[in-house]
């Protein structure tokens, strides 16, 4: 069996999550040791432009795998800034790592979002040897409605009518590992028909369009765990342990294990949905996706 199950970090790093302090800081040597390349155009759509910024190891020899950050923000608000913190903790781990800014559904509704999240993997392949980059082994994380776009980004490789047209349509948007923190797998669960059923809904709603009762079909296109088959790639699901169950990915866990592939859940011990912003819990969050992708990428 290919399942791993990752609980409580605590004991891994040494660190207490009750001294987590407000907000997460990065060694000054940390940053130091890295080369940033912000603002970088990865997309058009006529006159519209969507940049990353990448971070890369000053010292690191050869081509290092990838990883795609996406923030989160319920798909309507949040920026890529949102994410430069992980990329950079990762970067100096030995990846090149980016943070992509994409349409929000007051611009665009789905599947723009997931396109752009395609395009941003096909860009990266298209300028690997610039950057220097392994373009056979990229991976993509997010929290959030970023941590749903990643899994939805790793479940739907060859589904046409997400791919979108931002470019390097030659490239393959397939990504190798997936970290999904505090994501939705599946939005046809009852939960969502909940949450989308009211008429203020400030988040499926405005970014799929209608209810679930209403639009199902878009529901279930937009849904990773509707995607699952034996292509696709090691996929593990991080959560806080104060955040809601439905982050921990049961179904989808399950269903990939009946594939035969790798997954697991990794849950932080008393952390919030947004375990980003605490310091020992994105220290944390950080030695798991470096175990997971070292794994998988390197």
């Amino acid at each position: 069996m290919h399942r791993i199950l990752l609980l409580c970090w605590g004991a891994l790093a040494g660190i207490s999550l009750a001294q987590a302090p407000l907000s997460t800081k990065l060694p000054a040597e940390l940053t130091q040791s890295l080369v940033a390349h912000p603002g970088l155009v990865y997309a058009k759509y006529g006159d519209r432009e969507l940049q990353l910024d990448l971070w890369r190891p000053k010292d690191a020899p050869g081509s290092l795998p990838a990883i795609v950050c996406i923030h989160g923000g319920g798909w309507f608000k949040g920026e890529r800034g949102n994410m430069a913190n992980l990329a950079q903790a990762l970067a100096a781990r030995g990846y090149v790592a980016v943070t992509i800014s994409y349409r929000l559904s007051g611009e665009a509704k789905f599947p723009a979002a997931i396109q752009d999240a395609k395009a941003a993997v096909r860009w990266l392949r298209a300028n690997a040897s610039t950057y220097g980059i392994r373009a056979e082994r990229i991976g993509v994380t997010g929290l959030s409605a970023g941590g749903h776009l990643a899994a939805l980004l790793a479940t739907s490789s060859g589904i046409k009518e997400l791919e979108g047209d931002g470019g390097n349509s030659e490239q393959s948007s397939a990504v190798q590992a997936c970290v999904a923190m505090g994501a939705q797998s599946d939005l046809q669960s009852d939960r969502i028909r909940d949450l989308s059923a009211k008429p203020d809904d400030p988040f499926y709603r405005t970014f799929l369009g209608a209810s679930q009762a209403e639009i199902p079909a878009t529901y279930s296109l937009a849904s990773p765990r509707h995607h699952l088959d034996n292509s696709d790639p090691p996929l593990l699901f991080m959560t806080g342990e104060k955040d809601d169950p439905s982050t921990h990915g049961d179904d989808a866990r399950a269903d990939l294990e009946k594939l035969g592939l790798p997954t697991g859940l990794t849950i932080l011990p008393g952390a919030p949905h947004a375990f980003l912003g605490q310091q020992a819990a994105f220290d944390l969050a950080v030695a798991g996706c470096d175990q997971f992708f070292s794994k998988c990428l390197k």
